[in-house]
């Protein structure tokens, strides 16, 4: 077995995305309910601090940005 070749299944791939969603998703909830009228960027540092433990090389991107800024203004619909 090469070791290129070896990784998750498509089927823990998918688990995995799901569970970083959720993870997300759960981060933004908490952030809309306690974080009302904050900034953007006091809103990306309390994503940033919730996300950042739970994964092994967690490395923000444009949509961690694009969350801080929804819930700063906000645009967040938590109905669903």
């Amino acid at each position: 077995m090469d070791l290129n070749s070896i990784g998750w299944n498509e089927e823990a791939r998918e688990k995995i995305l799901f569970d970083a969603d959720r993870a997300l998703q759960e981060a933004v909830r908490e952030a809309v309910e306690t974080l009302g009228g904050r900034s953007r960027e006091e809103v990306y540092e309390f994503l940033f601090a919730k996300l950042q433990p739970q994964f092994v090389d967690f490395q923000p991107g444009p949509d961690l940005s694009a969350c801080a800024d929804a819930v700063a203004r906000g645009e967040v619909s938590l109905d669903s």
